[in-house]
């Protein structure tokens, strides 16, 4: 019997922008990804991270942090739309901020630095399938925070680095004269949430 290939239809931004206002997904690798809600917990460490960073930019405009929310479009004429991402925290540099862009829609490229808390729910692969595609396109780190084990992985094209215990993560690359981040603030939670 002959193997029958199965054409698969490539999204489009505007396949994107058509579902409901209310429906979360990344697309990882071609796939509709429904996105988990995030806990509480997710967000305090979200914004542990996105703090010092924005406080730092009102400082020293070399470009923006971005909350969770802000989707990143990767693909081609070619390909299609195969991935789109939401990070928990980004940060683009002007210089890298494509001409012409509406603001209003999603960033169409990935950013220079791309923060995802990782949920007990994630899939180890899809998260593995992120890594690899935002550093094949473009983004300069990719850091994975995984609150229960108190660690964050941080992914560079040619290292990784796990910071644990009482280390701090060196921002300089993208915050030059930022102090590193420690991970006592990043895991910082008030009382009723540890």
């Amino acid at each position: 019997m002959a193997d029958l290939a199965i054409e698969q239809r490539l999204l489009t931004l505007d396949d994107l922008l058509a579902m409901a206002d209310d429906t979360r997904v990344e697309i990882i690798d071609g796939e509709i990804v429904p996105m988990t809600a995030a806990g509480v917990t997710h967000g305090l460490i979200g914004g542990n991270i996105y703090h010092p960073l924005r406080l730092y930019l009102e400082q020293h405009d070399i470009g923006v942090v971005l909350p969770d929310g802000v989707t990143y479009l990767m693909h081609s004429p070619v390909s299609g739309l195969k991935d789109a991402y939401e990070p928990d925290v980004s940060f683009m540099r002007h210089e890298n901020v494509p001409a012409g862009w509406n603001p209003e829609k999603p960033h169409p490229g990935v950013p220079d630095l791309a923060v995802e808390i990782v949920s007990p729910g994630n899939d180890a692969d899809a998260l593995q399938q992120k890594r690899h595609t935002y550093l094949e396109k473009g983004t300069q780190q990719v850091w994975f925070v995984y609150p229960r084990l108190r660690e964050v992985h941080v992914y560079s094209p040619d290292a990784v680095r796990i910071y644990s215990g009482a280390e701090a993560i060196d921002v300089s690359s993208f915050f030059p004269g930022l102090e590193p981040l420690n991970l006592a603030v990043i895991f910082k939670l008030p009382i009723w949430a540890q």
